[in-house]
Order: C-alpha cells, then sequence, then structure tokens
C-alpha cells in the first residue's frame, strides 16, 4: 500500500507470522538483513545506511515499545525533509513495516517508478525473511514435478521464440521468458506447466508473490542450476506447493 498527503508518503508492507519476536530484536534485524538483501551494496553505519560513501537515510535513535519499534527519518539522501518515521511491528500474527510521514527527494513520479518498487521488494523480503518458513504454507511439490515443469515451461517459450523469427531467436528467448514467468508468478502462481503438474508458487506465508520477489527469483534461477538445490526460492522467500 501506498498513498500520498501534501506531498509526504505513507508505504506499508505485511506479511502473516505466528512468529513471536520482541521489537529489539525487529530493529537490529533490519540493519543486519538490509545488508545482506543488497548483496552489501548497501550498508549501515550507527543509524545510517549508506551506499559506498553517500548517505541514503539516517534515522533518529529508535522508540521501542513492546511490540513495535519506530525509527524518526532525519535526513540522508533521499530524504527531500525531515520528519516521518519508519515503523516495524509485530502482533496479532502480522508483521508490518509501515512509512509515514516520509517526503521522497526524488519528484512523485519518478520516486513511484523507482525508489518505491525498491522499497517494497526489500521490506517484503525483510518480513518474510523475519516469519521465516515454519509453518510451511503448504506441501511442498515433489522435485520431480518441478522438474517436469519447468521442462513444459521452457518448451513452450522456444516454441514462441522460434516463431518470432529467425534473426533473434536469443534475445526473444530471453525477453518471452522472462516476462511469461514473472506475469505468470506474481498473477496467480501457475504457469502452464504448473497447471499441468498441478503445483503453484507461493511466498513462505503463502500470499502471492509481488513483482519485484517474481523478478528476484528469476534472477537467482541459474543459482538453483549451479548448486543443485533451490537457492532461487531461498532468496526470493518462496516456495512450491502442491495445489
Amino acid at each position: 500500500m501506498a498513498t500520498w498527503t501534501r506531498g509526504r508518503a505513507t508505504v506499508e508492507d505485511a506479511v502473516t507470522s505466528p512468529r513471536r519476536i520482541t521489537s529489539r530484536a525487529l530493529r537490529d534485524s533490519f540493519f543486519e538483513d538490509i545488508q545482506s538483501l543488497t548483496f552489501g551494496l548497501v550498508r549501515r553505519r550507527e543509524s545510517s545506511l549508506y551506499v559506498g560513501p553517500l548517505e541514503l537515510l539516517r534515522f533518529g535513535p529508535a522508540k521501542v515499545s513492546r511490540t513495535s519499534v519506530e525509527l524518526p527519518i532525519e535526513g540522508g539522501l533521499l530524504v527531500g525533509a525531515p520528519g516521518g518515521y519508519l515503523r516495524l511491528e509485530a502482533a496479532k500474527g502480522r508483521m508490518t513495516a509501515l512509512v509515514e510521514g516520509y517526503r521522497p527527494r526524488l519528484p512523485r513520479a519518478i520516486y513511484a517508478l523507482t525508489q518505491l518498487p525498491f522499497h517494497h521488494t526489500i521490506m517484503r523480503l525483510f518480513l518474510l525473511r523475519e516469519r521465516g518458513r515454519l509453518p510451511e504454507p503448504g506441501v511442498p511439490a515433489p522435485p520431480t514435478k518441478r522438474l517436469v515443469a519447468g521442462a513444459i515451461d521452457t518448451g513452450l517459450c522456444a516454441m514462441v521464440a522460434l516463431m518470432a523469427g529467425k534473426r533473434r531467436r536469443l534475445p526473444a528467448l530471453l525477453g518471452i521468458t522472462a516476462g511469461y514467468h514473472i506475469a505468470c508468478w506474481s498473477l496467480s502462481g501457475r504457469t502452464i506447466g504448473g497447471l499441468v503438474t498441478k503445483q503453484r508458487l507461493v511466498a513462505v506465508d503463502g500470499s502471492r508473490l509481488s513483482v519485484g520477489q517474481a523478478v528476484i527469483r528469476l534472477l537467482a534461477l541459474p543459482l538453483a542450476a549451479v548448486r543443485t538445490r533451490a537457492v532461487h526460492d531461498e532468496i526470493a522467500a518462496t516456495e512450491v506447493i502442491a495445489d
């Protein structure tokens, strides 16, 4: 969810979670996970987040309650004016990350197309990582069925790419494969291969994937082939379940 009031943004991400986690643990894991989720690109220095020498966000002293931690937004390259806060909360079977009263430095249209999708993706992955994989969102699909579904989807994408023309078959194959999987995963969790083999892709809390999750899972897919395990599901906080 994202709304605007007088130039200030309110952005909320939430996942279901049966896990009990303290507000202090949420605060500490947030700074640790941001670094790992961005593959070390974003790093913490005291109460700020940096990319190289650039201070992206500076937070004030944390306000900790029994179920939440609130980090005031005080400045940084991404901040148009001080004000607002980031609140992380775990209560009533949900984990929530709420940014309220934040004024981006970027113009609204550019912010909505660039920084906002990145924010949603990182915060959703952070919440899902804190939620963990237990309890499982369903019965995991057998590896054999996953391989069959992948073969069906690969064959369909290759067939369409062949029909696209002789000169640009490889670019067509890559584009079709990416668009097909991202659309299917984020809209319903089911590719045609998944429909045939009766399986679907979900986030670890059982919810539908975001577009950002789908993109990250696709980019991480080659790692699964190299390591011969579902690394892409670990990175994207996803699971393939029997449908």
